[in-house]
């Protein structure tokens, strides 16, 4: 994996976490041409190969915003085609952050407009300052969110509600993304990365391939009936019964120690 991306920064930290920054804080992080390519590669790649990584927290640099959506100083006078291009790096770019095989937790540091929402609501799961603000605004421009929102925010906040804010367009707080579901903790900016930090690492102690087993059943079963859901649930759980990872977790257990999880 590489790590000189022009827009994004990234920082492989210990026990398998990769930090990712959304970085052009001059422009309020928001979502160019570029960025979409660069965070398209670098979750694409992790899709092919995670490189022993086991957990991926994103966040914006800097203070005042995660991601103000899609820029739109680069859009004003794109043409129909130029438009639907970029289009198309951002949907692929949204994909790949879903269909990412490691847990991703977005740290919401500030302003999550349009793009900058779906991408937070296309994570596992946010925690988020208490300055954070979100918004699809989409239908204020025009246009309509397209990657992803309808739907996964609809999954977040339920029907009703993300009918409410994305017809409307209006922001909400990050304590009000908390009483409907979109996030899961709200914190004060200074503790943010701390605290995601906190549940990123208690998450890559456990078992990697139980983790990833276990996303893939939530994520997948909750795109089916109960009983194909239940289904899925037991194949991802026996791929488990076989691996060392199993062996060395119930061995722990009764010698009293802590697990040393290898992915095997």
């Amino acid at each position: 994996m590489r790590s000189d991306f022009e827009t994004v920064a990234v920082e492989r930290r210990d026990n398998g976490i990769l930090l990712v920054t959304l970085n052009r804080p001059d422009a309020a992080n928001a979502l160019n041409t570029q960025m979409g390519r660069d965070l398209m590669e670098l979750f694409e790649g992790l899709s092919i190969d995670i490189e022993g990584l086991r957990v991926v927290i994103l966040t914006g640099q800097g203070t005042k915003a995660f991601c103000a959506g899609g820029d739109l100083k680069q859009r004003n006078g794109m043409t129909d085609d130029a438009w639907q291009a970029q289009h198309l790096v951002f949907e692929r770019m949204q994909r790949a952050i879903l269909a990412c095989p490691i847990p991703v937790i977005a740290a919401v540091n500030g302003a999550a407009y349009g793009g900058g929402c779906e991408i937070a609501a296309a994570a596992d799961f946010v925690y988020a300052s208490t300055n954070a603000r979100f918004a699809l605004t989409e239908v204020t421009l025009g246009i309509m969110p397209g990657a992803g929102g309808t739907q996964t925010l609809a999954r977040a906040v339920g029907e009703r509600r993300a009918k409410e804010l994305i017809l409307s367009g209006l922001p909400f707080s990050a304590t009000d993304a908390e009483a409907w579901g979109l996030v899961n903790r709200v914190l004060p900016p200074e503790q943010l990365l701390e605290a995601t930090f906190e549940i990123a690492n208690r998450i890559a102690g456990n078992g990697p391939i139980s983790v990833r087993q276990a996303k893939q059943a939530i994520q997948r079963g909750l795109q089916m009936s109960l009983a194909d859901g239940m289904a899925f649930e037991i194949e991802a759980y026996n791929r488990l019964v076989p691996t060392e990872d199993r062996r060395e977790g119930v061995r722990a257990f009764n010698e009293r120690r802590k697990p040393d999880f290898r992915g095997r």
